[in-house]
């Protein structure tokens, strides 16, 4: 039995210190520990996979001696465009870094460990079967673009299922597809440029020409088609419909795989010229389709985001200039140049063009009948959070109104 407390003269209710720290205390979006403990054990499931690699290296697998930096320097040329175009188009609804780098990790490190493991067992398999060695063609035709562009865009369904917070629509899928391709092709030019480079220095600049400057973007694109597929279904779909529309756009990304390959092989065989030719004309279609496409999907979430909007203008939680400002660069740009002109106006604005955008998206997957009462809950918080940022915005400004000239 508990012991008798005797009874006070006067119940509390609540006191002034409790209220002021609860108003200190940040509020936090429904969902989003979940999202942020899936993102930490998948983070950490690929530092394994880097650790492995390391091994790997320590054993004799990899080793370059000090021509390692160089070779490093020179793969980094073209991963270092790609990742600034993809930040630019990333920069309307900018998505966590930490799974950008994850996506750039993977591609680079993991995909490339499973892709060597994955084929190791491939031939070992063949080998008991009596087949024998897998011919060149095949296993360049084939093989290898089955298991490569798997294993890559394996990660593109873990992030849709384990965060799909962060997976919000296709220029979200393409911009994490294409960081997966660029890093699998930084790490593949690493090994190509040092193993032409034990031939011959004139070998080294050869390949380093054709494939780091004449074709950088076949693994962004062949990657990005799955990424976009995924990202049209986690924007309207369920789950299981997320990793359905996965089939296809690895189907894609295997189909163009397959061809470049193909078509690389069928024209070494006729002439080196010929050869040289083809890569070129073939890198310059695919690699034009691919910075189109990203255009598209970046002017498409603008007026995603514009349009998805004028329903809370039409309800009464914004206003329609609003909508107007926050929907178009050039609304944004004038509204954070304004803010800035008075203390703390800046990060106001900056909340109101995050959560502006985050809104759109939710807006979308309530009409598409996606997360029931949970996603109401986190739309009614991004709308809270959006009218907070306002006040302050308000504030400040007339604060500094009121300041004498």
């Amino acid at each position: 039995m508990r012991a008798a407390v005797q009874a006070p003269q006067r119940l509390v209710s609540e006191t002034p210190w409790t209220g002021a720290v609860r108003q200190s205390q940040p509020a936090e979006e429904p969902g989003s520990t979940g999202n942020v403990v899936r993102l930490v054990v998948a983070i950490l499931a690929i530092l394994g996979l880097t650790a492995g690699l390391l091994l790997l290296a320590l054993i004799g697998g990899l080793s370059f001696g000090m021509r390692l930096f160089a070779l490093i320097g020179l793969s980094a040329i073209p991963l270092t465009g790609i990742i600034l175009y993809v930040l630019w188009l990333d920069r309307w609804k900018p998505q966590p870094k930490i799974i950008l780098a994850l996506c750039l990790l993977w591609g680079g490190v993991a995909s490339v460990i499973l892709t060597l493991f994955v084929s190791l067992i491939g031939e070992v398999a063949l080998y008991f079967a009596g087949v024998g060695a897998v011919p060149d063609v095949f296993g360049a035709v084939v093989q290898a673009p089955i298991v490569e562009e798997t294993t890559k865009t394996c990660l593109l369904v873990v992030i849709v299922l384990a965060a799909r917070r962060y997976f919000e629509g296709p220029l979200d899928g393409l911009v994490y597809g294409a960081l997966i391709g660029a890093g699998f092709a930084f790490t593949e030019n690493v090994l190509y440029l040092g193993s032409a480079w034990n031939e011959s220095t004139a070998g080294l600049w050869t390949t380093f020409v054709l494939r780091c400057l004449c074709s950088p973007l076949l693994h962004t694109l062949f990657s990005t088609c799955a990424g976009v597929t995924i990202g049209f279904a986690a924007r309207k779909w369920p789950w299981w419909g997320t990793i359905l529309m996965w089939l296809p756009g690895l189907f894609v990304g295997i189909c163009l795989h397959a061809l470049w390959n193909g078509t690389m092989t069928g024209l070494g065989a006729i002439s080196p010229i010929a050869s040289i030719i083809g890569l070129i004309v073939l890198s310059f279609i695919l690699t034009v389709c691919w910075v189109v496409l990203g255009l598209l999907l970046r002017r498409s979430e603008r007026l995603h985001t514009l349009n998805m909007l004028g329903d809370y203008a039409n309800t009464g939680w914004l206003s329609h200039a609003e909508v107007d400002m926050l929907g178009t660069w050039k609304g944004r740009r004038f509204g954070r140049r304004w803010a800035a002109s008075f203390p703390g106006g800046n990060e106001a604005m900056r909340t109101m063009i995050r959560t502006s955008a985050r809104l759109s998206t939710t807006r979308m997957r309530l009409l598409a009948g996606i997360g029931g009462e949970k996603e109401r809950a986190i739309e009614s918080f991004q709308l809270k959070e959006f009218a907070a940022a306002r006040d302050r915005l308000l504030a400040a400004s007339g604060s500094a109104a009121r300041q004498p000239q």
